[in-house]
């Protein structure tokens, strides 16, 4: 029961809140904050430098002097804290994406009432706050469960919406796999007996919004290996501008001013990938919670791009799960209408998927042209005993359908013929089921799992990815082998034990390959663990879902696949942001340092731009590192577009596109910047104000 509590709906798309993140941008100029990205924090440390030498020059004697200039020292300023803006809006961009998100999934905690049973059996109303783990509650039509839990008695149908947007209900009841439950989801029909298996606030909601709003995000390996990378490259461009600036000295070739110098430092440093490495983090945990999975860390995202193998279940995952009837198979001497009819009729009150499909194909074969349906006296259900079903007709005549033994201990041997087409019928992957009436074999009809639609498509990709597929199955080899051989897994492993996949998972790792895998069961727990990457179904037990580092609210096996996709476009978008950072790097070497020597002739060739001012040039490119940073938001927001390719494709890629166009970038948008300021300055409008204010600075 609820106080007021809202009708759950599907979860809308958030919006996102940008002046939120424009202030939570601001609010990252703590040296505490800044600190947490090294690149960045060195800009911010010269920020704050020229800010005092611009305000109290006198404070340092040997910058003010010949040449000194604080509207040039202002301006360098002005961008510095540019630079450091957008960087820090970008990550809070990412955030507020995150922060949207996990509002949408607040509006459906509301205060909640249980029935929690006391240890003398009696039920007591207690506010979900006063529960503990291993407290029992019952539930029942129309309310809302108050924390996660696992049912251990009863079965109802329960609504989930507002975690995985599926207007469905799901099924949950005592034993099984199909036991987990979630606090806030709503009772539509049923009652059970639930077992609290989480303290209030630690619950999967819980969870869900911070992990969400990134307030738990740690950084991948890789990420922290880059972030290391950068910081000594950064160290190293300090230490070789302090060694130019001391040659300057000593030849007295040419006077460069300190802003410059800085200019050129902040210029050189990996500002753009400096700037957005925390947004491209933080997007892609995002965008796979938009794919309706929560990732418990970017670490298990960004291994979804790195894998090696992939271990998929057979059922529901490479097939559809259900085996449908496609050939039937008469006895010699039986005419195909009296298998078709015989068929239908042990099939009719078959509830199963199977039992289904093979009334609809006698259906379409003609069984309902065979004559007026005869009159069932009994039906006879499949048993774990006789493991066979059909019917009993009013005559007294028996139908039976089952596996090909079990109606051999009924009937007898089926003849050669019909156990030839059987054996072919188990090399060809099918599962054949046996008809008979009276005890007598009339033919056999032949059912088969059906691979689903795309899932060749899907796995040829990931081979072309260099990820290796092993497909694990409780099925025959036969059966196992055909299936492979039709979906395109590269292996597969047969006659799966419970322990199997933790078995293959071990094999894996030990030599040195990252793996991934899909289950729901508390079996599948130490696999899911155990993997790099473990994706647990949301519709599977509590101790699937705590074991998994990804956990998928549709509960969909193949969504895997698109986990994958999304690991591999966080490495590309990653790799290529790095790319076009250096390489625009390189350009702004070429344009600042000509300007910089432009009256020394030895080195007038590397001016290809023509940037004769050498302050205006400084302040250009300089300007133009700012700038790169916000422009290139959506691409670490959205990510680069992505479609599978091999290693070195990727590679060509992104020389091409982002290396090329990197440098190319610089070039362009330095050469008009240059002369789109010269302009400005040179107008009638601006001359005035820049007058006023060196007038209002030197004051």
């Amino acid at each position: 029961m609820a106080d007021g509590a809202p009708e759950l709906a599907a979860r809308r798309a958030p919006r996102i809140g940008l002046g939120s993140a424009v202030r939570q941008s601001f609010a990252r100029f703590s040296p505490r904050s800044m600190a947490r990205n090294p690149v960045m924090f060195v800009v911010y440390i010269f920020t704050i430098f020229t800010a005092i030498v611009t305000i109290a020059p006198w404070l340092f004697p040997d910058i003010e002097g010949a040449g000194f200039s604080r509207t040039y020292f202002l301006a360098i300023t002005v961008i510095l804290f540019l630079t450091i803006w957008f960087s820090t809006f970008s990550e809070s961009l990412a955030e507020a994406q995150g922060r949207a998100q996990a509002e949408s999934l607040r509006g459906v905690q509301t205060r909640v009432t249980a029935r929690r049973v006391r240890p003398d059996g009696k039920e007591e109303q207690v506010e979900a706050s006063r529960l503990r783990k291993g407290d029992i509650v019952r539930v029942g039509d129309r309310e809302l469960i108050p924390l996660d839990g696992d049912v251990i008695d009863g079965v109802a149908e329960i609504d989930e919406s507002m975690m995985t947007g599926e207007s469905a209900a799901v099924i949950r009841e005592s034993g099984g796999d199909k036991t987990s439950v979630l606090g806030g989801s709503r009772v539509l029909r049923g009652k059970v007996v639930v077992r609290i298996s989480v303290d209030p606030g630690e619950g999967f909601l819980d969870r869900m919004i911070r992990l969400v709003e990134g307030a738990t995000r740690e950084k991948s390996p890789n990420e922290l290996a880059l972030t290391l990378l950068l910081s000594a490259f950064t160290i190293a461009l300090l230490v070789a501008i302090l060694t130019f600036d001391y040659m300057l000295d000593a030849s007295g070739a040419v006077v460069v001013s300190l802003g410059t110098l800085i200019a050129l430092l902040v210029c050189l440093m990996p500002t753009t990938i400096g700037g957005l490495l925390p947004a491209i983090g933080i997007a892609a945990v995002n965008r796979v919670s938009y794919a309706n999975v929560i990732a418990k860390s970017g670490r298990a995202v960004e291994s979804a791009g790195d894998l090696d193998v992939l271990i998929l279940d057979k059922t529901g995952t490479i097939t559809t799960g259900n085996r449908i009837a496609v050939e039937l198979v008469a006895a010699p001497g039986v005419e195909t209408a009296t298998l078709l009819e015989a068929s239908e009729l042990a099939s009719a009150y078959d509830e199963t998927p199977e039992g289904r499909s093979i009334v609809r194909l006698a259906s379409r074969r003609g069984a309902a042209r065979t004559g007026a349906r005869p009159e069932v006296a009994k039906v006879l259900p499949f048993t774990p005993e006789r493991r066979v079903s059909g019917v009993v007709l009013a005559d007294g005549h028996e139908i039976l359908k089952g596996a090909v033994a079990s109606i051999e201990a009924v009937a007898g041997p089926l003849g050669p013929e019909l156990e030839r087409t059987a054996r072919d019928a188990a090399l060809r992957g099918m599962t054949p089921l046996a008809v008979c009436r009276d005890q007598r074999p009339l033919g056999i009809v032949l059912l088969k799992d059906v691979v689903k639609p795309g899932i060749p498509d899907r796995l040829r990709e990931l081979r072309l990815m260099g990820i290796r597929t092993i497909m694990c199955t409780g099925d025959n080899r036969l059966t196992a082998r055909a299936i492979a051989r039709e979906s395109g897994v590269d292996e597969f492993v047969a006659e799966a034990r419970p322990e199997t996949k933790l078995e293959l998972v071990n094999r894996e790792k030990a030599a040195g390959r990252l793996v991934a895998m899909t289950g729901d069961g508390t079996n599948d727990a130490p696999a899911l663990a155990r993997a790099d990457v473990g994706l647990a179904m949301n519709s599977g037990t509590s101790a699937a879902k705590e074991a998994g580092n990804m956990v998928d609210l549709d509960s969909d096996p193949t969504k895997i696949l698109e986990v994958v996709s999304l690991g591999k476009q966080l490495l590309i978008t990653r790799g290529g942001l790095t790319t076009f950072s250096v390489t625009n790097d390189v350009a702004k070497y070429f344009a600042i340092l000509p300007a910089i020597f432009v009256g020394i002739s030895g080195v007038a060739f590397l001016n290809v731009l023509g940037l004769h001012d050498p302050s205006l040039a400084v302040l250009a490119t300089l300007l133009f590192n700012a700038l790169i940073i916000p422009i290139m938001i959506p691409v670490a927001l959205r990510g680069a577009p992505f479609r599978p390719r091999t290693a070195v494709e990727l590679l060509r890629n992104n020389l091409v596109v982002y290396g090329i166009g990197g440098f190319a970038s610089a070039f362009v948008g330095i050469f008009f910047l240059y002369y789109a300021l010269q302009y400005l300055i040179a107008s009638p409008w601006i001359a005035p104000i820049l007058q006023a204010v060196t007038h209002l600075l030197g004051s």
